[in-house]
């Protein structure tokens, strides 16, 4: 028993006792921690990061959204820096979705000059360089398109067969072509651009679309055929899972023309278009050409 007794004090204090290093190596460590501590402690908290700015949605077109979206004019490309340039590409593709009613000169006079302003910016933003036609951005552009040329064409003229002289008959002109020139003309830039990839694109120029398109040859203003014929040119030539559909359509109008209406103001511009088709065939006929032809 004794002998344990010693054994467990010499253990004791053993454990008590260290070393002068030991020990100031054990404050050290100690004031440390306490230091780390302390400083951890009194970090002011860290700021939230700035929030991202989402793309805004799409604009419900009507008549009170006319005057929120033209309250304050937006900025200009130029006073924006480059990583806000594509949010405010979509902000000014919103703007210019809504329409105005051009057989009242005396209305929305201030808002008809801004959305045409803004309209040769954007086809000037697209003229300016790569990177512009994203698919972030495709949705947005083929709403404003839509929303501009896809509309109920006033209705033709009825004509006396035997006595009407196209050469001598005046067409109606389209009052709103300040406006359609311009989005005619960025349709064309964004068709044409390299940054616009047909395998994502055809997506969103999608059958209805030139469904739609097609539609709009029967317009009487031959400048909105002559930008048509261009533009339904180049489509087929970019898109070409698209060209089987375009070359039936074309037909489809055709037959209506022939067993229908007898009146079609886009008959002359859908016929030089196919004769640019066929001519473009490679030989020998692929067996869907010929029957195309034969029809």
């Amino acid at each position: 028993m004794l002998r344990s007794l010693k054994a467990s004090l010499k253990s004791g204090k053993s454990k008590a006792s260290s070393s002068p290093k030991e020990e100031a190596q054990a404050v050290a460590n100690s004031n440390k921690q306490h230091t780390n501590t302390a400083g951890k402690q009194a970090a002011p908290p860290a700021k939230p990061a700035a929030a991202a700015k989402e793309k805004p949605s799409l604009p419900v077109i009507n008549e009170s959204n006319i005057a929120h979206y033209y309250s304050e004019p937006l900025p200009t490309f130029r006073d924006v820096p480059p990583s806000e340039k594509q949010l405010l590409f979509v902000q000014k593709l919103h703007l210019c979705s809504f329409t105005f009613d051009f057989t009242d000169p005396t209305k929305h006079v201030r808002e008809k000059e801004i959305k045409r302003q803004t309209l040769l910016e954007l086809v000037d933003y697209a003229n300016s360089g790569q990177g512009k036609f994203t698919e972030a951005v495709s949705e947005d552009i083929i709403f404003m398109l839509s929303q501009n040329l896809f509309r109920t064409l006033p209705p033709s003229r009825s004509h006396d067969v035997d006595n009407f002289d196209p050469e001598e008959e005046e067409p109606t002109l389209e009052p709103a072509w300040p406006h359609l020139q311009i989005v005619y003309e960025f349709l064309l830039r964004y068709v044409v651009s390299n940054d616009t990839d047909a395998k994502v694109a055809k997506k969103y120029i999608d059958q209805h679309f030139v469904l739609k398109l097609l539609e709009l040859f029967d317009s009487e203003d031959p400048r909105e055929r002559d930008y048509l014929k261009t533009i339904l040119h180049r489509v087929y030539g970019k898109f070409m899972v698209h060209r089987p559909f375009v070359r039936k359509a074309i037909n489809n109008v055709f037959y209506r023309f022939i067993f229908e209406t007898e009146h079609h103001n886009g008959i002359a511009e859908l016929l030089e278009i196919l004769g640019s088709i066929i001519n473009g065939f490679a030989l020998p006929l692929k067996e869907e050409h010929k029957v195309g032809q034969q029809q």
